[in-house]
């Protein structure tokens, strides 16, 4: 589809990553969730402080939207530290890796997106840069080549990705903290949408009950994610503040999304159209992802890698052997006959119905 999906966990343009950074809690004390990975980095930091030492390398994986970029940033500010930002696809060659390290301060945080695209060759050469705090650079070409050996000031690595499975394992072995970052409950959702409300200056009128049940109605349609559920404040915000007179309450946030077209759990047209068609075309699968996407007009790329993950994690799909297959939840939703796919799932065999990542 051409148009913007405004529950997607992507950043989807400039102006949304710089609303999204207004948002973003600046310190581990105004970090909500993931408290696993908040007391193992409380730790990590309080020791290398102790320690006077830069932290340990990180490795953050999970979906996007889930605060892995924040966290790289909340940690820097811990240390007292800068964050230099980069990518995977960006360093496409040993020499840009060479200008990202050598412009790190003592103890600064070297940041990279979607690590596990970066190139083979450029893998490698950071492998001593993380060990040994050096790198070695070859100078000139052919039989007057010398390698010359720089020392790095001490940093810390922060990897994020969305695919730890394609990470390496000789990468994978050299980060001190791994951690894998989960979807967000609609509680935790509510309290970041309580900060952002604040900041946002939404609701500042209304009454404590109104704008709780305005805030609560939009975190069980975030998807589990604090992104999406910060989109969805923005677009309820503009909606109250032109359609509804700036008033705050659950029916207004009703409206408001029921105009982006995001059902009660947080569905849009494309993931209805893609429970419709395996339920009408396929009548409830099993079907292949690619005969799928052909029939919808779609890149099954985009199939997979956006619309399935979450449909799989409310349980509406079963991704099996034989293919994908609506479950009995989501004949439900869609208002179909639950029987008849009770009896195609009753005819899967075990090893059919399990589910794959």
């Amino acid at each position: 589809m051409a148009t913007e999906r405004i529950i997607t966990a992507q950043s989807t343009n400039p102006d949304d990553e710089q609303a999204n950074w207004s948002l973003r809690p600046r310190s581990i004390e105004e970090f909500i969730g993931q408290p696993d990975l908040i007391e193992r980095v409380r730790i990590t930091i309080e020791s290398a402080r102790k320690r006077s030492e830069p932290v340990e390398h990180v490795l953050l994986d999970g979906p996007p939207g889930l605060g892995k970029t924040t966290m790289a940033h909340v940690i820097a500010v811990e240390m007292g530290a800068r964050v230099h930002a980069t990518s995977g696809p960006a360093l496409t060659r040993p020499s840009d890796l060479v200008g990202a390290l050598t412009r790190l301060g003592a103890n600064d945080v070297l940041f990279i997106d979607e690590i596990h695209r970066l190139p083979a060759a450029v893998e490698e050469f950071l492998y001593p840069a993380m060990e040994d705090r050096r790198i070695d650079v070859t100078v000139d070409s052919g039989m007057h080549a010398r390698t010359v050996s720089i020392n790095l000031k001490p940093f810390t690595l922060i990897g994020a990705t969305t695919r730890a499975g394609l990470l390496s394992s000789p990468l994978r072995a050299r980060f001190g903290l791994a951690h894998h970052m989960r979807y967000y409950d609609v509680d935790e959702l509510l309290i970041i949408l309580h900060r952002s409300a604040d900041l946002l200056e939404f609701g500042v009128g209304a009454t404590t009950g109104a704008l709780d049940g305005a805030l609560s109605e939009i975190s069980s349609r975030s998807r589990g994610t604090p992104r999406v559920a910060n989109r969805l404040l923005r677009r309820v915000r503009d909606y109250s503040l032109v359609r509804a007179d700036e008033r705050v309450d659950a029916r207004v946030v009703a409206e408001a999304l029921a105009l982006e077209g995001v059902d009660t759990l947080g569905l849009d047209e494309l993931d209805r159209s893609y429970l419709r068609t395996i339920a009408t075309t396929y009548k409830g699968g099993p079907v292949g992802l690619e005969a799928l996407a052909a029939t919808m007009g779609e890149d099954s790329g985009t199939l997979e890698d956006v619309v399935e993950p979450f449909l799989l994690q409310i349980g509406f799909l079963a991704r099996t052997r034989r293919g994908r297959e609506l479950t009995p939840s989501a004949a439900d939703h869609l208002g179909l006959d639950r029987a008849i796919v009770e009896a195609k799932l009753s005819q899967a065999s075990p090893t059919d119905s399990a589910l794959f990542d």
